[in-house]
């Protein structure tokens, strides 16, 4: 590309010189020549002016007196009636410019000047104008090269950002060049190497949300499927069985859950549920992880309670914060179920030591732990509590309590299985 624009540059200047070259030296070899012509015109008159003079005062008329009156480099030739002519100068051999004037009593002058010195003078111009024409072919290849630089530049740099998008680094350069078509491209480069990015962000998001997610669900199933290897009751293979199932269908739910989320985690799927059931299959599922270590898993507060929500998406966050309670606290776990206004409340509780100062106005954040887990499972369940038009919040954090809060279906005091509209 640098070479094809200074081409085109030098070209182009070649033209230009070429065109208007030949015209000015034209134009100035014929005004050279018509000024010389005019000089030695001048130089006659002037001299027949001189002759006529002199005859008319009977004054002396010789070669010595009219070369004063004459260019050295000139020829001139008096011719007056009865006298011998009169030479001034050494006549010029060759091409010559000539001019005759005749005088009031017939005296004749002729003024000749070789055309060497035209063709000199000529000479010195061309010099000229082919030294400025040097100049110029000289200066256009240096302002093709700056250009062709200018432009080629950009573009090495903008196949090196679209290279660098295919290698996987999505970093937007924000780089501009002051060309309208070329920062365009750049342009959709940068919203290019963005899109990438989030998405990128997403999939890694994905990712680790599903492997936290997923860890405990599968660790459960494992168990499960340990209990009805080693037993051989027909009744406790059948209950084994049937709770294996139903985390089966948890897991398929956490998934495009996850997979929801991952695309638009303002998706939501909400509907009425009863929070009981809810509650009490995460309280059945981590119960034995409890027992294990010699702690105690329970549940209080209002029951028969109906909210707005996606069931899976709650059982995860509850799943989230117990885990969290199982890792980070002390002491029994309770459950607690209220009502405040339109909204009913799940706080999970513990008696350890709490969420650390440091980390009270962080603890959703991605990355965010007290000790070294991944940080991940709270910010994930805040994500699902706010899809569904929820919230989860930290309440207190010695000792820590954390709050789901959902939207509330009231209960006909007549029926109470039907919501009231």
């Amino acid at each position: 590309m640098r070479r094809r624009l200074i081409n085109s540059t030098l070209a182009v200047v070649l033209v230009v010189i070429a065109v208007f070259g030949v015209s000015l030296v034209i134009v100035e070899t014929r005004t050279i020549s018509a000024s010389a012509q005019e000089s030695v015109e001048s130089e006659a008159l002037r001299l027949i002016s001189v002759v006529d003079s002199r005859l008319l005062g009977d004054e002396v008329i010789n070669a010595g007196v009219l070369s004063e009156q004459i260019d050295p480099t000139r020829f001139a030739l008096i011719e007056i009636p009865g006298r011998e002519p009169i030479a001034v100068g050494e006549r010029p051999t060759g091409s010559v410019l000539r001019a005759i004037e005749t005088g009031e009593q017939g005296e004749k002058v002729t003024v000749e000047e070789s055309r060497s010195a035209v063709t000199r003078e000529v000479g010195r111009t061309l010099l000229i104008i082919g030294a400025v024409a040097l100049l110029a072919i000289i200066s256009a290849v240096l302002l093709a090269v700056r250009q062709a630089n200018r432009l080629a530049s950009p573009l090495t740099d903008l196949a090196e950002t679209a290279e660098r998008l295919g290698s996987g680094d999505p970093r937007p350069r924000h780089k501009r060049y002051g060309v309208p078509e070329l920062d365009r491209v750049a342009d959709v480069l940068d919203s290019s190497a963005e899109r990438i990015a989030r998405m990128l962000t997403a999939e890694r998001r994905l990712a680790a949300d599903a492997s936290h997610q997923l860890r405990t669900p599968l660790t459960a199933l494992s168990m499960r499927l340990e209990e009805i290897s080693v037993t051989d009751d027909p009744e406790t293979v059948k209950e084994e069985a049937n709770i294996a199932l139903t985390q089966v269908e948890r897991l398929t739910d956490v998934v495009e859950r996850l997979l929801t989320n991952s695309r638009d985690p303002r998706t939501g799927s909400a509907v009425v549920f009863d929070l009981d059931e809810v509650i009490k299959q995460q309280i059945e599922e981590w119960r034995p992880a409890y027992r294990s270590t010699g702690r105690a898993l329970v549940c209080s507060g209002k029951h028969g309670l109906r909210a707005v929500g996606t069931p899976g998406a709650v059982a995860q966050v509850l799943a989230a914060l117990i885990e969290n309670s199982l890792m980070h606290g002390g002491g029994t776990v309770a459950l607690r179920t209220r009502v405040t206004g339109n909204q009913v409340v799940i706080e999970v509780t513990d008696e350890g030591p709490g969420v650390p100062a440091e980390l009270g106005a962080r603890i959703f954040e991605r990355t965010i732990s007290g000790r070294n887990s991944t940080g991940i499972g709270l910010a994930v369940a805040r994500d699902l509590a706010e899809a569904d038009g929820g919230r989860l919040e930290l309440l207190q954090q010695h000792p820590a309590v954390f709050a789901l809060f959902l939207s509330r279906i009231p209960l006909d005091r007549k029926d109470p299985e039907r919501p009231v509209r």
